[in-house]
């Protein structure tokens, strides 16, 4: 897992009798972490969020192929996510226990993928909608967010420190010390959004 690096981690579950590696599984984007014993239930549960994510990643990487050779005959379609003239979101609607409750997008620290679905971090409370990351990345305010994973995305102003691991991987940690993986490819794109001045490397194992 070490040489293969967490951004290039296939969809996985991990089944174990030890508990002490969850945190170290969901560092690698693990899909969910089976402890032992478990029942029939609880693996169909983990065997959903593997085949959602499987279909999202798919419908993406489709997606996007699909869009470059787009592009290659129009290059004007590059900047179409651009101009278009749909607001930045600025409250988010979620359903839960028979009531809606309005989540406002200042409150949100970062958000994570699982399967089909978003969960909304807000530092005290999580809220899960049914959402891509990508639809998501497009209707947030890029001056305040960034996609720092394929299943991430993070408010700029809650991190902390841009952290390398001994292994060459990357993470960001945020100010309530929360770490979230970021993909290599775009940890360029972060360090010139953060400005040197202010960002920080450090060992993976810094506290």
């Amino acid at each position: 897992i070490e040489e293969i690096g967490a951004e290039a981690m296939p969809t996985t579950v991990f089944v174990t009798a030890y508990d002490q590696y969850a945190i170290k599984a969901f560092d690698l984007a693990a899909v969910d972490y089976l402890l032992k014993p478990f029942d029939d239930e609880r693996f169909e549960q983990a065997l959903r969020r593997a085949r959602d994510q499987i279909a999202s990643q798919n419908d993406e990487a489709i997606s996007e192929r699909l869009l470059r050779l787009l592009q290659e005959r129009d290059p004007s379609l590059l900047e179409e996510e651009r101009t278009r003239d749909e607001p930045y979101l600025e409250r988010i609607a979620v359903q839960g226990r028979g009531k809606a409750r309005i989540v406002p997008v200042d409150d949100l620290t970062h958000i994570t993928a699982d399967g089909s679905y978003a969960e909304l971090h807000t530092g005290d409370d999580t809220y899960v909608i049914r959402e891509r990351m990508k639809t998501l990345t497009a209707r947030l305010d890029p001056e305040a967010f960034a996609r720092v994973h394929r299943s991430a995305i993070v408010r700029l102003g809650k991190i902390e420190l841009l952290l390398r691991g001994g292994g060459g991987d990357y993470a960001v940690r945020l100010q309530d010390g929360t770490r979230i993986p970021v993909s290599r490819s775009r940890v360029d794109e972060l360090e010139d959004r953060l400005g040197v001045d202010v960002l920080q490397r450090g060992d993976s194992g810094d506290s």
